[in-house]
């Protein structure tokens, strides 16, 4: 099979075409920190922790490795002063929502005071329930700064049997989201009033 050759980090690698850029370095034993990747489901590209930077024919540009593949003779690197600034500000955004992937993007003091999310939003938990359960229990409500993940409701019961995706959520909000949705359902279910 025809392989695509590239250059990651000053390093010549070779890649299967469709390959990603994150998967390709991976390969090559090049690690790039990420999220919202898991080798289960489709690339997402929502927590932009994977980004690089890419150059062919005099153009450069910054792109999410996951989701952009491999291309002949394209120049990737993979750390540089900038990407670590902006790895470092998307972790202040999100904390404390999650454990950032590498102690170098730990963050002492976050800048950003205010509502904290206690969800990424990285969206693993629907696309693994959704892609790899089959099970839909999951969802994104809302737009924009109001976006969210959900129950949908009744999925309480759906979920006692597989909690798969509760080991993929960082955060630890699809666990806590699911016990207190169970509990409340559990509470809003007619009780059985026998004859005394």
């Amino acid at each position: 099979m025809k392989t695509v050759q590239l250059t990651i980090n000053g390093r010549r690698v070779e890649a299967t075409p469709g390959t990603s850029l994150l998967v390709a370095a991976r390969e090559a034993g090049i690690e790039i920190p990420t999220l919202c990747h898991n080798d289960a489901v489709e690339p997402y590209g929502a927590c932009r922790m994977c980004l690089v930077d890419i150059e062919k024919g005099g153009r450069k540009k910054t792109v999410a490795s996951c989701c952009y593949n491999v291309e002949q003779d394209l120049n990737v690197t993979t750390s540089t002063p900038k990407l670590e600034r902006m790895r470092k500000l998307i972790v202040e955004l999100l904390s404390p929502a999650y454990t950032p992937p590498s102690p170098e993007h730990r963050v002492e003091a976050p800048r950003f005071t205010g509502a904290l999310p206690d969800c990424s939003l990285c969206g693993l938990c629907v696309r693994y329930c959704r892609d790899v359960v089959g099970r839909n229990a999951l969802y994104f409500a809302g737009r924009g700064v109001d976006r969210r993940i959900a129950f949908v409701p009744g999925a309480a019961s759906e979920c006692d049997d597989c909690r798969a995706c509760f080991d993929l959520c960082s955060s630890g909000w699809v666990v806590s989201r699911y016990t207190s949705d169970a509990a409340s359902e559990w509470e809003d279910r007619p009780r059985f009033r026998g004859a005394c």
